[in-house]
């Protein structure tokens, strides 16, 4: 795809791997639609990307009524829509015993259910030749323990994204999903709540994500589904294949993991 003058909505736009697929995006001639929550972030992103480039929507991905008339609005400000990036997420970790009904339901609004309501909505908008691109997880294609509702809405995004790729594939859009391992960036939250098992395999940074996310947007025919990093895709397809293999793998991984996470810890505490 060319890039000059198409126009993208990206949500989960102010920061992390949706700013740097914003970045990406602009860099190439595209003109951006950021969503997210908090508009003061929003407008940083804004005056880094340039106002002519970059319009900002204060928009939670689960506020169903603000949503529906998101894609009309990013049309008629950008003159059109081509590419739609489902990257907003959310995540609140520990055992399914331990978490609130509705942070659990939470978890699967903004990870499944908004992607899917967005996405229904922008096809009204989205012009021929155009390519959807959901950001799923690599706990989508295993599950991780503490994290069963998070890998559920992945698990369900990835299939979603299959599904529609066939739907989509006469009318000429091309429809993408890419599974990030750990990332570094805020997402992480309270880093003493990830699971050691998330830390056992190579950490990715935003920029390199949204280097995979822009693969898809160029590629024809697209990518149905790619893993970053490859190898630890690999891993947990074999896993959930195998599970007498995971569960072998499993108490090495977390060791492995235990040790990675307290360095990442260790280099993000603050200087005395």
């Amino acid at each position: 795809m060319d890039l000059k003058d198409k126009a993208a909505l990206v949500t989960g736009g102010s920061a992390g791997i949706g700013l740097a697929v914003a970045r990406a995006l602009v860099a190439g001639g595209c003109r951006v639609a950021l969503v997210a929550r908090t508009r003061q972030n929003l407008e940083r992103a804004v005056a880094e990307l340039g106002s002519q480039r970059a319009v900002a929507f204060a928009i939670d991905v689960t506020d169903r009524a603000a949503v529906a008339a998101l894609p009309a609005q990013v049309a008629q400000q950008l003159g059109g829509l081509d590419i739609l990036i489902n990257n907003a997420g959310y995540n609140c970790r520990g055992a399914v015993q331990d978490r609130k009904a509705e942070e659990l339901v939470q978890i699967l609004e903004t990870n499944l259910t908004a992607p899917v309501f967005l996405t229904r909505l922008a096809l009204d908008q989205l012009r021929p030749g155009g390519v959807i691109v959901n950001v799923a997880s690599i706990a989508g294609k295993i599950p991780v323990p503490h994290e069963a509702a998070y890998s559920a809405s992945k698990f369900g995004l990835r299939a979603f994204s299959r599904a529609l790729a066939e739907d989509l594939r006469p009318r000429g859009i091309r429809v993408s999903c890419v599974c990030p391992g750990p990332v570094d960036t805020e997402f992480f939250g309270d880093l003493s709540s990830v699971p050691d098992l998330v830390f056992s395999q190579p950490m990715s940074s935003a920029e390199q994500v949204a280097a995979v996310i822009m693969r898809c947007v160029h590629a024809d025919p697209a990518p149905l589904e790619l893993d970053i990093p490859a190898v630890s895709g690999a891993l947990a397809q074999a896993g959930y294949l195998f599970p007498a293999l995971s569960a072998l793998l499993r108490p090495s991984l977390e060791k492995k993991g235990a040790l990675a996470k307290a360095e990442y810890i260790r280099r993000k505490s603050p200087r005395s």
